[in-house]
């Protein structure tokens, strides 16, 4: 904070204590406030970390009230602070209740949150939408109209202000301040453009909130020295850290999909259109360019759907596992004999695109960036036609109507040491489930930490009252066609027991589909599934309902926070092994068992376990919550590794014995 000198760690614990302690300045503004021993030891080892330099691990159980351990000392240390959260739903919790709470008990700070460029409007390209004349949808027009009332008015330009804007809106994509639409210094509304506005008040503020999407999508732009909007910070705080590996792998790989080159032919017309930019006289050379793409474009990705120029690779995947309709290992030898015409066929019309387009004289920095995206795109996909990098893996993947293909780096470790961990002097990488079995070993080796300083603090809830957890007797395994139909017998009792108040959590889709087809008909319950509505009014929606079930897949099994009776019962359907069919995790898979390490004991089984942890640790939210944990897959018990799951389970009572359920319900 500017005039605030920065402290060094004695001195940093001491103020931490003091904030802390039962008469400190968290107890003068918070109401009930309670001195937390293992907030305290976990904001004493951040304030060791951000007064010395170096590297914390620091795992912290639900309860335990870890923002405010690692926000505490983060502000008073007067550096400059960078969050990191795994969802833009926990960003705003930050910003809405915790920064105002330490600004009114540590003094003034000034703290923004950033999100990712996609979520702002960009004006330039809106102003261009609303002044080209070809005929729109009526979903389009009604936004358009939305959206031209809130612009004059908005001071952030996120659209996430904007309620009644559908989550998918194709037309959205078109003017929001991405990378791909950004014209940089260059634009005409640069000085009063969003992210502008955006990156001062970040390079401006104390404290800097953003999520690991951005974190890595900006660190990803750095490293090819453009783009960046995150400020040089000198204390990074990473919450949710055991999500930062997916994240990173996301960014630091290669796509081009049939999404991104009709983006690309769309906002071509869209400047070709405009007497503004395009020439009249050389405007039908970029027609003839657009459409030679438009025509490639579609034979090269229907070539991808209909050839399938991919196998499986690691072992077939358990029914239903992938979340994707499906994913597909290439080769440059598969995909030169599938689409090896019509991929050459598309990267000379891209080239096209770039060459009739760089030709127009005296064109506007619009064409121009029109330009370079063709030839962003035509290298992109030569890279991946190719498929040579050992350290990446290549895939198809189809998904809905978007048929993609793709690189994704195999370790991501060095990549993240590299961005993250060697960049910042202070760094603090923390979440409710870190370590396996008392070693941060996994953590260590997919996140790239050395050295490092660790802690440990267990969960202020007493899980021996509060709930329990239910193994049932028997049941078929969860790979054969038996089980759905015992799942839900089990998960019926379970429900009735519980009076609904219950998450079910499945590892697919295909699985949720299955039991609620089951299940709807059996209960009167109140039923909600995951993609019938947004997430967000999903949750909100099962808060408020009495008795109410909601079924849901992966993104329900972390960052969900519902406190009180409406969650009493959480059902999990099977070990959540990500799978061996999945290109990435086969790459990984090859990868360690070349270097001689079992893949299974030191990869996939520490992954299932984090993963499964995080399902767990949607039940206990409070101190006054109780419920019961019901794990219905058999493996737990009959395998030698399901031990492993076990031991690592809250410190709950364990039963087999439906009868107990019922009496816990009752007692409840």
């Amino acid at each position: 904070m500017p005039g605030v000198p920065a402290l060094p760690a004695p001195s940093l614990i001491d103020g931490v204590r003091r904030a802390l302690g039962p008469e400190g300045a968290l107890a003068t503004v918070l109401d009930g406030f309670e001195p937390r021993e293992s907030q305290q030891q976990m904001a004493e080892a951040v304030a060791r970390v951000v007064g010395d330099g170096g590297v914390l691990l620091a795992e912290a159980g639900t309860g335990t009230g870890k923002t405010l351990a690692y926000l505490v000392p983060a502000i008073l240390s007067g550096r400059k602070v960078l969050v990191s959260t795994g969802t833009r739903n926990l960003q705003q919790q930050l910003i809405d209740k915790d920064v105002p709470l330490l600004q009114r008990a540590l003094g003034p700070f000034r703290a923004t949150c950033m999100k990712g460029r996609g979520n702002y409007l960009c004006l330039h390209r809106f102003e261009q939408a609303l002044h080209d004349d070809r005929p729109r949808d009526d979903e389009t027009r009604v936004a358009m109209a939305l959206i031209e009332h809130w612009a004059p008015r908005t001071q952030t330009g996120d659209r996430a202000e904007l309620s009644d804007l559908p989550e998918e809106l194709p037309f959205w994509h078109g003017i929001a301040a991405t990378t791909e639409n950004c014209l940089g210094s260059e634009c005409p509304r640069y000085s009063d453009c969003f992210v502008t506005r955006m990156r001062q008040e970040a390079a401006d503020a104390d404290v800097v909130v953003v999520n690991h999407h951005l974190l890595c999508a900006d660190a990803a732009l750095r490293r090819h020295s453009f783009g960046e909007v995150i400020p040089e910070c000198q204390v990074g705080i990473v919450d949710e850290a055991h999500q930062l590996e997916d994240v990173a792998t996301q960014y630091f790989g290669v796509a081009v999909s049939n999404y991104r080159v009709e983006q690309l032919s769309t906002d071509a017309a869209a400047i070709r259109t405009s007497p503004l930019f395009v020439p009249a006289q050389e405007a039908e050379a970029v027609a003839r360019a657009i459409e030679r793409l438009a025509n490639t474009a579609r034979g090269f990705f229907l070539d991808l759907q209909t050839r399938r120029p991919g196998v499986r690779q690691g072992g077939a995947p358990e029914p239903g596992a992938t979340l994707f309709d499906e994913r597909l290992r290439v080769t440059g030898e598969a995909l030169a004999d599938a689409v090896g015409e019509s991929g050459l066929e598309l990267l000379g019309a891209l080239s096209g695109l770039e060459e009739a387009l760089a030709l127009l004289k005296d064109a506007p920095e619009d064409v121009r960036a029109l330009a370079k995206r063709a030839g962003e795109v035509r290298d992109d996909l030569r890279f991946l036609l190719r498929a040579e990098g050992e350290e990446y893996v290549y895939f198809l993947e189809l998904r809905g109507r978007q048929v993609a293909l793709r690189a994704a780096p195999i370790d991501v470790s060095h990549i993240i040491r590299d961005v993250l961990i060697d960049r910042l002097p202070s760094l603090v990488l923390t979440s409710a489930t870190l370590s396996i079995g008392g070693s941060f070993g996994y953590a260590r080796a997919r996140l790239g930490i050395g050295e490092a300083l660790e802690v440990r603090v267990p969960s202020e809830f007493d899980y021996r009252t509060q709930a329990l957890v239910y193994l049932p007797r028997r049941m078929p395994d969860p790979r054969t066609r038996e089980f759905a139909e015992a799942f839900a017998a089990e998960a019926e009792r379970l429900l009735a027991a519980s009076e609904g108040r219950a998450f079910l959590l499945f590892t697919s889709y295909a699985a949720l589909r299955d039991a609620h087809a089951r299940l709807s008909t059996r209960l009167p319950y109140p039923m909600f599934v995951q993609g019938t509505m947004p997430r967000g009014v999903l949750i909100e929606q099962f808060r408020k309902t009495p008795n109410a079930v909601l079924f849901g897949t992966s993104s329900f099994w972390q960052g969900v926070d519902v406190v009180g009776d409406a969650l009493s019962c959480v059902i999990i359907d099977r070990i959540p092994f990500a799978s061996p069919g999945d290109p990435v995790v086969a790459a990984r898979i090859e990868a360690l068992q070349r270097r001689g390490i079992d893949a299974f004991a030191g990869f996939q089984v520490p992954l299932a376990i984090l993963t499964l942890l995080q399902g767990v640790g949607r039940l206990i939210r409070h101190r006054q919550d109780r419920g019961v944990i019901a794990l219905l897959d058999p493996r737990l018990q009959s395998m030698g590794y399901g031990r492993r799951f076990l031991n690592a389970l809250p410190p709950a009572p364990v039963t087999r014995r439906p009868e107990d359920v019922t009496r816990f319900f009752a007692t409840t």
